[in-house]
């Protein structure tokens, strides 16, 4: 049975938010499966270990939150699935990624060309970078529909056409012959979703797409989101730094750090929750509708530095609790309660390192 989950983050507006049990999630299909994916970015200075050994299984249907702070991973992990990263610099080291039967890494760039956008959509953080500038908007949808269904002109016009009215866009056959400059930030990435959407992928994958809007705006965005999730079940990962978001759209949480996945956790159980002290971090720096006038505390020190990754955690210096192990040891991601798992020598509810 599903639980209920009240969030009082702000972004997610205090709705109750219904989460579906860890055995009904697991129950379902996996539709994307990454294993030990490491990708590097080699630099004058050095090679950047931007990305460490990160697994995890999406699964259909499933909205897949991961967070984290800038630099922890999280867009450069999503890019390398679609080799989206620039090689060079960058260049995926070794892992696999598995979406129906076949190793994404290990495909020509023909056939990736047609998993991208067909199978997998993007919704990117800059929407303004992303659409052509001198192509009107109508004709950038159509051709990614002639492109991957092989529909005729009068089709993939028809399509873009109902794909703008779904996501909300008013006077949908005016834009259709609009140029991206003519369109506001949030009519842009409504056309974005609007492309993501078109072929029907499987996979959604959206790099912070409301971060460059108005708070406003990134409410009407987040709220066509849940909308389009509800009517279509599309499984979807979505990539941000605001915890309000994650707490009011996603299944499931991957928290990112030094390029590695310290947390794993079904959202209501992660936020009432958390095991590893960096998601404790994040949490208590947010501030909350029920605790007014109290101060945000803030996670002390900076960053690791990704040209040298330290032996062992890489989230010890910053930490309360950290001791010996911490600095010789690299903690692994492990079982710490239901579906819930985390990659830290210390147990959070004893109060003492783990065995």
């Amino acid at each position: 049975m599903a639980s209920l989950f009240m969030c009082e983050l702000p972004g997610c507006g205090m709705i109750r938010t219904r989460i579906p049990a860890g055995d009904q999630l697991s129950s379902r299909k996996p539709v994307l499966e990454v294993s030990d994916l490491k990708t590097e970015f080699h630099t004058q200075d050095g090679d950047v270990h931007a990305v460490n050994g990160v697994s995890f299984t999406l699964h259909e249907g499933e909205f897949l939150g991961v967070v984290g702070e800038s630099g922890s991973g999280k867009s450069v992990t999503m890019a390398s699935i679609l080799k989206l990263i620039p090689m060079p610099p960058g260049e995926i080291m070794e892992g696999k990624v598995m979406y129906d039967g076949v190793d994404l890494l290990d495909i020509s760039a023909d056939e990736l060309r047609k998993v991208r956008g067909g199978k997998i959509g993007f919704i990117f953080q800059d929407p303004m970078t992303s659409l052509n500038p001198v192509i009107k908007i109508g004709k950038q949808i159509a051709e990614s529909l002639k492109l991957h269904t092989g529909a005729s002109k009068k089709e993939a016009e028809a399509r873009a056409l109902e794909l703008l009215e779904l996501v909300g866009i008013p006077d949908a056959k005016q834009r259709l012959v609009s140029y991206p400059h003519e369109l506001s930030g949030g009519m842009r990435q409504r056309v974005m979703i609007a492309m993501a959407l078109a072929c029907s992928p499987g996979v959604i994958i959206a790099d912070e797409p409301t971060t460059a809007l108005d708070v406003t705006i990134q409410a009407q965005i987040i709220e066509i989101v849940r909308d389009l999730r509800e009517k279509l079940g599309t499984a979807m990962i979505w990539i941000t730094h605001d915890l309000g978001v994650v707490a009011g759209l996603a299944d499931r949480v991957l928290v990112m750090y030094g390029g590695r996945i310290v947390e794993e956790a079904p959202v209501g159980d992660l936020y009432s929750n958390p095991q590893h002290p960096y998601t404790q971090g994040l949490l208590d720096s947010v501030p909350r509708l029920d605790q007014k006038g109290e101060e945000l505390s803030s996670i002390e020190g900076t960053p690791p530095n990704l040209y040298k990754p330290p032996t062992g955690c890489s989230f010890a210096p910053r930490c309360r609790y950290a001791f010996d192990r911490c600095v010789k040891e690299l903690p692994e991601l492990e079982v710490v309660g239901e579906d819930h798992k985390s990659a830290c020598f210390w147990d959070t509810a004893k109060g003492e390192p783990r065995p």
